[in-house]
């Protein structure tokens, strides 16, 4: 339930949606399901590998269901955003993000991502302890709220109109919709 789990809590809300549960899957050292959006698999899969051994999990499972890395969207925390954004990103560096930096050494970085603000501690002395705690319960809502909006958008990006998600959701942003 720490900061550094966003990820797994948009993971968790949209199977939850869907009306999915999570299997635990030995052969991708996760947790798996998936659902089905006009005709077609969508899987969801949260890695149980430490956070800093994630491509290890992503590959496993990419490889397996011959997945292309430019139909994934990767959730994850990120500091470098106020607490309760998100924001709509393909590719470009980990800034430091020890799951992407896994993701990147074991399939390259090409792919999208969806970046949970949880803002920032202040320091970057303080950010491995910031990002390792839980948040307070104003904080999680915010984060959670920021989930729902993703959620909202959720269909544009299944169907591969990320431009027009993206636009909804950082138009929303920026107005605090």
């Amino acid at each position: 339930m720490t900061r550094h789990n966003a990820g797994f809590w948009f993971a968790d809300a949209i199977a939850r949606k869907r009306g999915v549960q999570f299997r635990y899957q030995e052969r991708f050292k996760g947790e798996v399901t998936q659902f089905i959006f006009e005709g077609e698999k969508i899987w969801l899969l949260k890695p149980l590998t430490f956070m800093n051994e994630s491509g290890i999990s992503l590959r496993a499972f990419t490889e397996f269901y011959k997945i292309p890395l430019q139909q994934i969207l990767v959730a994850h925390d990120e500091i470098d955003l106020p607490n309760g954004s998100a924001r709509i990103k393909w590719a470009g560096g980990h800034g430091g993000h020890n799951g992407l930096k896994s993701i990147f050494a074991h399939l390259g970085s090409e792919f999208l991502r969806l970046r949970l603000g949880v803002g920032h501690p202040g320091h970057k002395d303080d950010v491995i302890e910031y990002v390792l705690k839980k948040p307070d319960t104003g904080e999680r809502h915010e984060v959670d709220t920021a989930i729902d909006r993703v959620a909202g958008i959720l269909d544009e990006l299944l169907k591969g109109d990320t431009e027009a998600a993206m636009k909804i959701l950082h138009t929303r942003n920026l107005h605090g919709l």
